[in-house]
């Protein structure tokens, strides 16, 4: 980190310091959210925090191979929100089949 300019040096720790305080309040709406539509749309919220800190990593320690887990995180992060948007579309299929059913 110490061949980093300056300006690039504190800016760095300003966005550790971001992405820190940013993941923490993820993290509570984590465990308070109402819905699990709240609660998925924090985890989603945190792996990208999570990315961002990474990247951030990368560029204190100017190294680019930390940015490959980067795009693996993105990919996996993207296919859990896939799959969690197939899953409640699934139960509302389910809920209305159950209401037409008892009707």
């Amino acid at each position: 980190m110490t061949d980093l300019p300056l300006f690039f040096q504190i800016s760095v720790y300003i966005g550790f310091a971001s992405v820190a305080i940013s993941l923490l309040l993820a993290f509570i709406r984590l465990i308070i959210g109402q819905s699990l539509a709240d609660r998925v749309v924090a985890l989603d919220l945190m792996v990208v925090l999570v990315i961002a800190f990474i990247a951030l990593f990368a560029i204190a320690r100017q190294e680019t191979v930390f940015l490959d887990a980067n795009i693996a995180l993105a990919l996996v992060a993207f296919l859990s929100t896939v799959a969690f948007a197939r899953y409640v579309e699934w139960q509302r299929q389910q809920s209305k089949t159950k209401e037409t059913s008892h009707a």
